[in-house]
């Protein structure tokens, strides 16, 4: 059986939540293998890291070099390229830097692709069976992928539910001599952080989301009125920004803003992954379409089929009656 990787993704030396998912993703593979954290950084804040997942993993392998203090991908495949064993199975967050990251590591690798992947079958032998959406998540694929040279997996956020309360006792192995040369044409210069509005959405406790399904500008009142009953505040999908119904600073995604709420309500929100991928934190979500085969209820603790432009207000006035 292949050795399964976690690549773990981090900020401010605390890892994303993905760190856990993927755990989950790793047991649907092989509940018998536990998987090997790997993590790339510099200094202080990939010691902190490197820590943190010795209670999630029982091996966690440190790749530190100031190269690496930066997400830079094209340094990252380098360093992983090196450290990694021949047939690997590496599990990485479909997020903004796994995008990047992962198609030229299964390149370098010569190892099957799979991106975005929603769940995960299991592994016969070296054929990896794995469940996809396409068209918008109207559509389920099952997909079997050859594994004799390795598999590269993008999961995404929110897909894999960890366990409520992991604790081993890891340890951490340092690689950063076998990483070699990490020399790239790529040169990363800095974050720029989203811009703030007149509302921070990533300090609120309750959220209420609008998306394609509010039809028209005028509608955002509808969604005004019950964020204000319920003492929470209005963000929205990235069409909406989009349309310049709202500002950049109410998107919740991986081009706007992360949220980490107490309860989101997602109202006419498709789900797609680069959504998704704004919300972190294991919120009570609750998703509101009216169409049933949403991807957001694939994620949602509660799903509600309806119109929102029907339901929202009868909410608010149900609120209202105390």
């Amino acid at each position: 059986m292949a050795q399964i990787f976690s690549y773990i993704t981090h900020k401010g030396g605390v890892a994303e939540d993905s760190a856990l998912e993927l755990i989950e993703a790793a047991r649907k593979i092989d509940a018998g293998i536990s998987a090997t954290a790997v993590v790339t950084g510099s200094g202080a804040d990939l010691d902190a890291v490197c820590n943190e997942m010795t209670s999630a993993y029982t091996e966690v392998w440190k790749i530190d070099n100031a190269v690496l203090a930066y997400p830079n991908a094209e340094v990252i495949r380098k360093a992983l390229t090196s450290v990694l064993p021949a047939g690997s199975i590496v599990l990485i967050p479909n997020d903004t830097l796994g995008m990047d990251l992962a198609p030229g590591l299964s390149i370098k690798m010569d190892a099957a692709f799979v991106a975005d992947v929603i769940d995960i079958e299991g592994i016969d032998g070296d054929t990896l069976k794995i469940i996809r959406q396409e068209y918008s998540g109207m559509a389920y694929t099952h997909v079997t992928c050859d594994g004799s040279n390795g598999v590269v997996v993008t999961a995404r956020p929110g897909s894999f539910q960890p366990e409520e309360s992991i604790s081993v006792s890891g340890q951490v192995v340092d690689k950063s001599g076998e990483a070699g040369d990490l020399t790239v044409g790529r040169t990363y210069l800095e974050i720029v952080e989203a811009e703030v509005g007149d509302v921070d959405i990533t300090k609120e406790d309750v959220l209420v989301s609008i998306g394609r399904g509010i039809e028209d500008e005028d509608n955002i009142e509808i969604a005004q009125e019950l964020a204000k009953a319920m003492g929470a505040v209005v963000s929205c999908s990235r069409p909406i920004v989009d349309a310049k119904w709202l500002e950049k600073a109410r998107q919740v995604g991986t081009s706007g803003q992360t949220v980490k709420p107490k309860v989101y309500l997602a109202c006419g929100i498709s789900g797609s992954f680069q959504h998704l991928g704004g919300i972190k934190g294991a919120p009570f979500i609750v998703a509101i379409n009216k169409n049933p085969k949403a991807p957001i209820f694939q994620v949602s603790d509660v799903g509600i089929e309806a119109d929102i432009l029907d339901f929202l207000p009868e909410l608010t006035e149900r609120i209202a009656e105390g």
